[in-house]
């Protein structure tokens, strides 16, 4: 799933071009952010009038009100003195005596990302992904994108997903229960060519080594394992990712078969909704630990004496890349149908959340080189 490819001749051709068009940008950013600090000084002039006048508003209305309830209850005092009902404010009318019940609100999704005037589309010849988007997650706006709506394979990137429904399930205290691996669990990752954390049939795993093996290496054995665990079946799991997508309202643009990331027409999704899924996945306290893990080895069992080690290479790769901020969470993936992609979640701008999703680099390196580009290039300065 998840090949590992050392290209250091290709990185060190793009840390030259990169240094290249880091002092092009810097000039850029500075001449955006005069433009910007002017744009945020006429937006605030305006709040600021706008909300004089909506104060206004209020006041004058709650006048209005408090006047005409201080007549009603007048007339409903005068009333209660004579014996006459109150019939002011009628016209002649009969009052209701049935209770009216109001038709509930449309619900509404539970998160959404909204272009603005100031969304841009990457026109940009070092971002080599075919579909990409960065969402500032804190205002839930669209900062910049290139075919975010067009339908892609998400890969690994499933496996956001596949934790976050789990996490939704299992319970804190429960993370040192252990599960059984089975001959069916390791067999299907082996016959599918999935990455692997290297679980052996009957070995007896923590759940939370599924956890951090489902994310850091990626391992399909992980990822069914905690399927299996969940639910009962690896069937019934994939019914309550599904689910997921429905209450996060994406269903209609998004539709997983498997908990892994394998391969297949039906299973499908955007950039867009890749990074709503992460969205929720952060909002987890259990999700931000296992996707934010560097490297993490598992309890020593009967089969693994000193545990296995395991990296979350993508993190591992991009901290020490000059991004202007903090890459903290991320999930990378490769099928050949959509060649490398990762969604990253990092802060910058001064404590600002942003999420990232590229899907169809061409390796490893120029993956995580594009997410660095797209932190230099897009996230005002």
């Amino acid at each position: 799933m998840e090949p590992y490819l050392d290209d250091r001749d290709e990185e060190r051709e793009f840390r030259i071009r990169y240094e290249r068009r880091r002092r092009m940008r810097l000039e850029r950013q500075r001449r955006i952010r005069r433009q910007r600090m002017l744009k945020r000084l006429l937006c605030l002039i305006g709040l600021i009038v706008l909300a004089v006048f909506i104060g206004f508003v209020i006041k004058h209305g709650r006048k209005q009100e408090a006047d005409k309830f201080l007549s009603k209850e007048q007339s409903a005092g005068t009333a209660r003195r004579t014996g006459v009902p109150d019939m002011a404010g009628t016209e002649g009318e009969i009052p209701e005596t049935e209770i009216s019940v109001s038709e509930p609100e449309e619900e509404r999704l539970a998160y959404s990302f909204e272009s603005t005037p100031d969304t841009v589309t990457i026109y940009d010849e070092e971002v080599i992904s075919t579909n990409a988007i960065l969402v500032d997650e804190s205002a839930d706006i669209i900062i910049a994108s290139k075919g975010a709506d067009e339908r892609i394979y998400p890969a690994s990137m499933t496996k956001v997903l596949t934790v976050l429904v789990a996490a939704e399930q299992i319970k804190e205290e429960n993370l040192d229960d252990t599960f059984t691996m089975t001959l069916e669990i390791t067999d299907y990752a082996y016959v599918h060519d999935c990455s692997s954390v290297g679980f052996l049939n009957g070995e007896e795993v923590t759940v939370r080594d599924l956890f951090y093996g489902a994310v850091l290496p990626s391992g399909g054995d992980a990822a069914l394992g905690l399927a299996i665990y969940t639910a009962g079946s690896h069937e019934a799991f994939v019914d309550m990712m599904n689910a997921k997508l429905e209450e996060l309202g994406i269903a209609d643009s998004a539709h997983f078969t498997n908990c892994i990331g394998l391969y297949d027409e039906n299973h499908y999704c955007t950039v867009y909704d890749m990074a709503i899924i992460m969205k929720a996945a952060m909002q987890n306290e259990l999700c931000r630990e296992f996707l934010s893990a560097h490297i993490y080895t598992t309890a020593p069992t009967e089969q693994h004496p000193d545990g296995i080690t395991m990296s979350n290479w993508f993190l591992r790769r991009i901290e020490d890349k000059e991004t202007g901020g903090e890459v903290l969470c991320a999930k990378t993936g490769y099928i050949t149908q959509a060649r490398n992609c990762a969604v990253s979640y990092g802060i910058f701008a001064g404590g600002t959340p942003y999420i990232c999703v590229t899907v169809g680099s061409t390796s490893v390196w120029r993956c995580i080189y594009d997410h660095v580009e797209i932190y230099n290039r897009y996230i005002p300065a």
